[in-house]
């Protein structure tokens, strides 16, 4: 029974591109799209506390591997290579990044994503001459409506399996104290790349999905980096370390920024700005946490009355 709301909602959303215009279908699609994202971020950076800027670098990945192969193999193929190369990238990342901490795996991510839009717009001009790619796939929006539905419900069942499983309990060993997580034989290095490398594969899968979506692709698309940090806002909004609460972040905020880079698009990147700060101050463990405590602080003054 526990089971069957859950699947009745799913069913619902899956439901939707029959009863909506283009436009909200859209919008549903942005929903979706940043609910995948702040999911996949809160699966490695809400236990180990790692604030990731990397998001937008696997998220363009995988859209530019869908540009670049879409005529040379069946779509199913496209996204299973997108996966593969994002894991690679994910592994390699990982393996030199992860020992690193605080304010320089900051510093270093947001550094990775800037990489890769370079190289990639060096390869574009320099090796095929146009900074651009078209991208024509029998793709409808409904379909890339129902693929991130389908990733997003994927996501969550895995982000409701690590949290019960001893990797999960590892993860938030680390995140309260590694010299602890250590000295209980956790293998510190080792847990955090399997959750990072699942991470970026669930990100890079994001892009690759809505590639189609874009038509014509170049790096300063897809690899904005508001993205990540849309990503890291709407994931700590909701709360990173709650099943839900990255989604229940992404909604709202990103109906909110729909509305203010359309009224004010000179002034959009600082609201951003100070929205982030407002919500590492006010809300730093999110508005779920938040919602709680003041709960438990009510019927603490109900029982003292």
């Amino acid at each position: 029974m526990i089971f069957l709301i859950p699947l009745l909602a799913l069913a619902a959303l899956a439901a939707v591109p029959f009863f909506v215009g283009a436009y909200p279908l859209g919008l549903g699609i942005g929903i979706l799209g940043y609910g995948v994202l702040a999911t996949a971020w809160a699966l490695f950076s809400g236990p180990t506390r790692y604030i990731s800027l990397a998001t937008v670098a696997f998220f363009g990945i995988g859209a530019y591997t869908v540009a670049v192969l879409a005529d040379l193999m069946p779509y199913p193929l496209v996204l299973l290579c997108a996966a593969l190369i994002g894991l690679v990238v994910a592994l390699l990342v990982g393996l030199a990044t992860l020992r690193l901490a605080g304010i320089y795996f900051v510093i270093f991510t947001f550094g990775l994503a800037e990489l890769a839009r370079q190289l990639v717009t060096y390869y574009e001009v320099n090796v095929t001459r146009t900074l651009g790619r078209y991208v024509f796939l029998p793709i409808g929006p409904e379909h890339i409506y129902w693929q991130l539905l389908g990733l997003l419900a994927v996501t969550l069942a895995l982000a409701f399996w690590i949290s019960r499983a001893k990797i999960g309990l590892a993860l938030r060993v680390i995140g309260d104290d590694p010299v602890v997580a250590s000295h209980l034989g956790i293998g510190i290095t080792r847990t955090k790349l399997a959750l990072f490398s699942l991470s970026a594969v669930v990100m890079t899968l994001a892009g690759a999905i809505q590639a189609p979506r874009w038509t014509y692709i170049e790096p300063s698309i897809v690899f904005n980096p508001t993205v990540s940090f849309l990503t890291v806002i709407m994931a700590l909004l909701g709360g990173p370390n709650r099943l839900f609460g990255p989604l229940l972040g992404a909604v709202p905020l990103f109906l909110l920024f729909e509305w203010l880079s359309a009224n004010f698009p000179n002034h959009y990147s600082i609201i951003l700005g100070l929205l982030f700060i407002a919500i590492v101050f006010l809300l730093p463990n999110g508005v779920l946490a938040a919602w709680d405590k003041l709960t438990a602080r009510f019927k603490n003054n109900e029982a003292r009355a």
